[in-house]
């Protein structure tokens, strides 16, 4: 691999394109984080229609949750497939097509049949549904990342990744905000009847007319460079295999910690606090809603301390300080659930550590390889780990309420340690 293939833009101030690609990119990424996300919110409701009545309600959410990880299951295929084209034929063309598989699936679910309806056609059509946002999800994220730094100067990569990471998480707590709102605006009754489609709809509408705003946005210069010294890779996966395993494997172990954050902290807290601590969902909800917006704001901060001292002292730094804020979280709402909003807020501020992981993997693969190499190893660890956690933890529970905050240390740690030695290597 030449010099020129481990291109990133030189140094030199972020300029009004910059900031409009960097907008884009977030928004849509946000809107196509809704989309994924706003299904496990209504998990709940999900079972109760798409099940049959007389199935008891704790299976009807596990095999919801089932439904829910096939989404993850099917990212490798989507993204390799994605990440192959993008390497091969250029970044915008998937960056834009990745939304609209996105966008389609989500608008269906909102129209999608019950149980009533159709039986056990109903969720069979709702897995295909998540199957297809799985392989729109597996693409959009890693083309993301690689997108936006290789517009950017190589000094800024931190800072876009992590603006791009807030806009990824403002999708989370977009789709927080508007379940929140719908189950407190319209009821229990008028939520199962028809308002639990609203979110889905509104979702798939606006996904829509971002596949028409990114075809403003133009391909990188970092793809232009390698396509003018002929410089792609015509099989890139085997590439990436043959040439950068260890770099596969800290990206993968980084990954993980990134997916244990969003999975357990974001995405099914609420859900397990409710069932564990009878917080209400609509309390549970608000104070996700805290915890994410904590999220937005420290991702940046971790994105930018990333571009001046590097990744690994911000891990060593931030990984002991989210560790402590998630047993506070479980320990401190099971002593008294009055403490929900200020500890899960905590937590969230203290998951911003993640923001370094996309940092370390585009830092790992050179630009010839870049898009394959990330999307092999954020979607490997998805599938894996995200695909199994909503299914498992729940059960773990059972056997102690502290479960979620055993993982997530876990990850954590393990995903801190493979990014010093990651650092300590490359010296």
């Amino acid at each position: 691999m030449t010099v020129a293939a481990h291109l990133f833009v030189p140094a030199r101030p972020l300029t009004r394109q910059d900031a409009k690609t960097l907008a884009l990119a977030a928004l849509g990424g946000a809107l196509e984080f809704y989309d994924f996300v706003i299904f496990v919110f209504f998990t709940a409701v999900l079972g109760k229609l798409f099940f049959p009545p007389d199935m008891p309600e704790w299976l009807g959410q596990l095999q919801t949750f089932g439904i829910f990880a096939a989404g993850y299951l099917f990212r490798p295929l989507g993204g390799i497939v994605m990440a192959h084209f993008g390497d091969t034929f250029g970044r915008k063309r998937m960056f834009t097509l990745s939304v609209a598989l996105m966008a389609v699936p989500t608008l269906l679910i909102g129209l999608l049949p019950t149980y009533e309806s159709i039986g056990y056609g109903a969720p069979l059509l709702l897995l295909l549904m998540r199957i297809l946002q799985g392989v729109a999800i597996g693409g959009e994220v890693p083309g993301a990342w690689v997108f936006v730094s290789e517009h950017v100067p190589y000094r800024r990569v931190g800072l876009a990744c992590s603006l791009l990471e807030t806009g990824l998480t403002a999708g989370i707590l977009l789709g927080s905000v508007v379940a929140a709102a719908v189950n407190k605006g319209l009821g229990a009754e008028a939520v199962l009847e028809w308002g639990w489609r609203l979110p889905f709809v509104l979702g798939g509408v606006f996904g829509l007319a971002i596949v028409y705003l990114r075809q403003w946005l133009q391909e990188t210069p970092v793809f232009a460079e390698i396509q003018k010294l002929k410089q792609i890779s015509a099989m890139p996966i085997r590439d990436v295999i043959r040439h950068h395993r260890p770099d596969v494997v800290v990206s993968v172990i980084a990954a993980w910690m990134l997916t244990a954050c969003m999975v357990v902290i974001m995405l099914m807290t609420p859900t397990l606090l409710m069932r564990l601590h009878r917080v209400p969902l609509v309390d549970a909800l608000e104070a996700n809603t805290a915890a994410t917006l904590g999220l937005c704001v420290s991702v940046v901060i971790a994105g930018m301390a990333c571009d001046r001292w590097g990744a690994k002292w911000v891990a060593l730094v931030g990984t002991p300080l989210l560790v402590a804020s998630i047993y506070a979280l479980y320990l401190g709402v099971a002593a008294d659930p009055a403490l929900l909003m200020p500890l899960y807020a905590l937590a969230g501020f203290f998951a911003g550590v993640i923001g370094i992981v996309p940092i370390v993997m585009i830092q790992s693969f050179p630009a010839a390889v870049r898009f394959t190499g990330l999307s092999l190893c954020y979607n490997l660890a998805y599938a894996v780990v995200g695909g199994l956690t909503p299914v498992v933890l729940p059960e773990l529970t059972r056997l102690t309420p502290l479960a979620p905050a055993h993982y997530v240390t876990l990850a954590c740690v393990v995903g801190a340690a493979a990014i010093v030695l990651q650092a300590r290597r490359r010296r």
